[in-house]
This record gives C-alpha cells, structure tokens and sequence, in this order.
C-alpha cells in the first residue's frame, strides 16, 4: 500500500466512520472528535487536535465540504479544497479518521458517532458547542481547548491578501 492509499483510507464517509467507530468502541477505545472547516492548516489547529488526540484513544475529524464553507464563511472560501484539506488532516499520525460532511453543523455526525469526547478550540463558548448536550447525554465529555491568540485562517487570509 502506498503512502497516499494509506492517507485515503482514514478519509471516510459518514457510514464508513460509523461502523469503524463501532469496532473501535467493542475494543474499548476512547473515542475523541472534532470539527472544522481547516482551510488553511495553523498552530491553533494544530493545538486542538494534539489535544484532543492526547485525552483519547482514537481522534475522528469532522471536516466541513467545500460546500458547506461556503454557506458559513462566504464566497471565495475555502481556499483549500476539501480533498487536500483531508489529506492534511490524515496526514497526522494521531488523526485516525476523517469524515467530510455537507451539513453547517457536525450535529448529524456527532449523533452518527457518539464519541466519548467532544473538543473545540477556546473561540467556543462550551455553551454553543454543537453537540454538547448530545454528548453529555451518553456519558461522554466536552472540552474546550484554550485559544491560541492571533491564530486564525481569516487572520492569515488578510495578511496574504496585503502581500
């Protein structure tokens, strides 16, 4: 198997992500998950899910499309396509799975799921953390990664913009 067979394969859909969840919760595995668009990879990123892979067994990323960036973070985003920004993300050894989703919200998977753990960088208030409630409800936690200050991809776009 290729390098790169080996990266498309953590890349799963939502069914797929399920049944492999499944088997990972039989053996008794941590599951820990989180969300984003990740257009452009950085250290907060980064920050958050070496976290959120520290506090669990196995880490399951929830990468919004191409489609859904769009809604949320207007015309001429993403600047990454979805297929290399998941190809980043599995790229990371302790990222186990990546789940490419359509919806605005990663509610659906996180009720598709159920992970053990549920992390968000420190721009969230735990309160508006989609999914929490869910979580909480089957015995599982949320955490909320402290932010790391001047680290965001709007950030980085205006200073790319300036050059």
């Amino acid at each position: 198997m290729s390098n790169l067979q080996y990266l498309q394969q953590k890349i799963m859909t939502p069914d797929q992500a399920a049944h492999t969840v499944l088997g990972w919760k039989l053996k008794s595995a941590r599951i820990g998950f989180t969300n984003g668009c990740f257009d452009l990879l950085h250290a907060g990123h980064l920050h958050t899910l070496i976290h959120t892979a520290n506090h669990s067994d196995k880490l399951v990323v929830g990468l919004n499309s191409d489609v859904s960036v769009s809604r949320l973070k207007g015309a001429g985003r993403p600047l990454v396509g979805q297929e290399q920004r998941a190809l980043l993300l599995a790229a990371f050894l302790f990222v186990d799975a990546v789940v490419i989703f359509d919806q605005d919200t990663p509610l659906e998977l996180i009720g598709l799921l159920l992970p053990d753990l549920l992390v968000k960088g420190g721009d969230w208030a735990e309160k508006d953390i989609v999914g929490a409630d869910l979580v909480r409800q089957h015995g599982g936690d949320v955490q909320v990664v402290p932010y790391l200050t001047g680290w965001s991809t709007t950030n980085l776009a205006r200073k790319l913009e300036q050059l």
